[in-house]
């Protein structure tokens, strides 16, 4: 089932072309990787997937509303948490479920007219996330790998069951980040949530992806898709294949 529909997507700044005429899908459940270097315009078509930024050309299409240059309806979670210090994890979490405005076509969860109802609201998915223990905690007593854990909690809690990720493990250690890999996939199945996810790590697109889309040029296009076929989920060992270094080949043959 089609979830997300970018379609014939073109922008440009200061006369400068910055996306030529993106079309990409994403499938109820899929997690789909955007891959390429940096300036290839990644991040712009987040902005405008997201409605931060309006196209020239094209259309946003989430289940089959055009929402093109409207905000409120994808969640979007940048490299860093940016969970307020001031706030704990529960504070943090719940914030989208306050700051929604009501008319906005939202997700899965109601308006919270006070900060008491979406507490309630957001506690029940602390164990999904693994974060039970951490509501009255603040940001600065929790690992990097729990503050993204919260912080894609927080994503989920204005989504409708999407979310749009810009390099969310980048700046974690490797074995963190091997871990997160593990529990984000178990999280994604445990929910239904669909995600489309930016890197520039063509190892990390190859564990994780259902299909990656390869942007490059300037202004970026889509080069090629890449459906990796393995099951998931997949494991470090799987690295170690001839399967993997022969999508990995392939990959760097197109970019």
């Amino acid at each position: 089932m089609k979830k997300l529909h970018i379609k014939n997507v073109s922008k440009t700044f200061d006369n400068e072309p910055i996306l030529d005429d993106i079309t990409i899908e994403l499938n109820k459940g899929e997690l789909v990787s955007l891959l390429g270097a940096s300036g290839s315009g990644k991040t712009t078509l987040f902005n405008v997937i997201s409605g931060l930024m309006e196209p020239d050309s094209g259309q946003v299409i989430l289940d089959g509303e055009d929402i093109t240059g409207t905000s409120g309806h994808i969640a979007y979670m940048l490299q860093k948490d940016l969970l307020m210090p001031h706030k704990t994890i529960i504070d943090n979490v719940a914030l989208p479920l306050i700051i929604k405005e009501n008319n906005v076509a939202g997700g899965l969860f109601p308006f919270a007219r006070n900060k008491k109802e979406a507490r309630q609201i957001a506690v029940p998915y602390f164990a999904d996330f693994g974060l039970e223990g951490t509501q009255n905690k603040y940001p600065h007593q929790l690992s990097g790998g729990m503050r993204q854990r919260a912080a894609l909690l927080r994503t989920y809690m204005f989504s409708k069951d999407i979310a749009l990720l810009d390099e969310p493990f980048s700046a974690l250690d490797t074995l963190t980040k091997g871990e997160m890999h593990r529990w984000y996939l178990d999280v994604m199945d445990k929910i239904n949530l669909s995600t489309l996810f930016i890197t520039h790590d063509i190892d990390e697109a190859i564990l994780l992806s259902d299909r990656i889309y390869l942007l490059s040029g300037k202004p970026g296009t889509i080069k090629d898709e890449i459906v990796i076929r393995e099951p998931k989920p997949r494991s470090a060992d799987f690295m170690l294949t001839d399967a993997f270094l022969q999508y990995k080949r392939l990959i760097l043959s197109k970019l």
